[in-house]
Parts: structure tokens; sequence; C-alpha cells
């Protein structure tokens, strides 16, 4: 099913924020994809953050004297992620979690990373594990909306998820505007659906 202008509109590099503070509403995350996730990243309209290579050294360096450090791999992650670089980000965050399997944050930028990596299964595999964690962390939800409509063409599956994340965030936050939007833009180009979730849990 096609998605409307609108709903492009709204989503086009959302990306919320998981290690960092949320950005505003469409206007988030690097890539040039059509929709992007929800991941604690940088602009999505600025271009990818330049790698800075002596500095990752440094901290790789650091994080392989320490197999317990954990914070050095997540900002190893992050900093792989604002450059582009997934399937490099991905480790790191791999190895984060390795350590701290519990981090729903940076489970959900490995989902993220893998969305980006042209692995929507994968990428919501990876959700599915963070929302073990927390059912109701309103990014994680949010993600898992946008990989089924752009990664999986899964309207009715993305409206079930942002309506999920309606509840689930506090209402006027950025996640919640922004589950509000999509949902607004979904039901504008398909009046027909639904989400399965409507109503449960109080729905705004």
């Amino acid at each position: 099913m096609g998605v409307a202008g609108v709903l492009f509109g709204v989503l086009v590099g959302w990306i919320i924020g998981t290690q960092q503070t949320p950005p505003a509403v469409a206007s988030t995350a690097p890539s040039t994809a059509s929709a992007q996730p929800a991941s604690g990243q940088e602009s999505a309209q600025a271009a990818a953050t330049p790698l800075d290579e002596s500095r990752a050294a440094a901290l790789a360096s650091t994080a392989q004297r320490d197999p317990k450090d954990e914070a050095t791999r997540v900002q190893l992650g992050n900093m792989y992620f604002d450059a582009e670089r997934y399937q490099e980000a991905a480790d790191w965050y791999q190895q984060a979690l390795a350590i701290n399997p519990k981090d729903i944050n940076v489970s959900t930028d490995l989902g993220i990373s893998y969305y980006y990596m042209n692995q929507p299964d994968r990428a919501l595999a990876q959700f599915d594990k963070s929302l073990r964690i927390n059912p109701k962390h309103a990014k994680t939800l949010l993600n898992v909306g946008i990989v089924r409509a752009f990664g999986k063409q899964d309207l009715r599956g993305a409206a079930d998820a942002w309506q999920r994340a309606l509840d689930a965030a506090p209402p006027g936050s950025d996640e919640a505007k922004a589950a509000q939007q999509a949902l607004d833009g979904v039901k504008a180009a398909h009046p027909d659906i639904n989400p399965a979730s409507a109503g449960k849990g109080g729905s705004r």
C-alpha cells in the first residue's frame, strides 16, 4: 500500500533520540532514506558527521583494555552511527549489549542500524527484544511503526505500533506528537485502517 505525502512529511528523517534528547518532529537522524526510524542521533537533513578516526581508535583501545566497559562501546557505536557506518555501529552496539543486555536504548539503536543496513526483519526482531525489556517504550514502538511502514509496506501494522506509542508516550511529548501525526497521515491516506490497539489503554 502506498503512503500519503502527508505521512512522508511527518516521518522523513524522523529519528527519535534514545541516547540523546529527542529533537523536534520531522527533523532528526542521519541518512537519506525515505523515512528513518527513531535513534539517538543527529538531524537527518544534515550530512553525516565525519568520523574522528584518531578518537575512534583511542576509544577502541580503551574498550579493548576493559571487556566490561559498556559506555565506551556505546560511544563508539554512536560515533559510527553518526558517520553512517552502520555495520561498525552495529558491531559496537552488539558488544555493549553483551555486557548489559537490558540496555533498551542500545538495543533499539542496534535495531535502527539493521534497518539502515536494509535488514528490516532483523530490525523488527531486535525491536521485539527491546519491547521484552519494556513493552511501553515509546521510542521503540515508533521505530517499529516506521520499519513496518517503510521497510515492510505494512501500514496496518505500522498504525498499530504508532497507536501503542501514542498510548505509552507522555502527553505533549515529541514521541506523542510524532505518533499522532503518523496516525493522522495513515488515516488520511487509508481511512479503512484502524489500529488494533485503538481505545485500549487511553488513546488520545
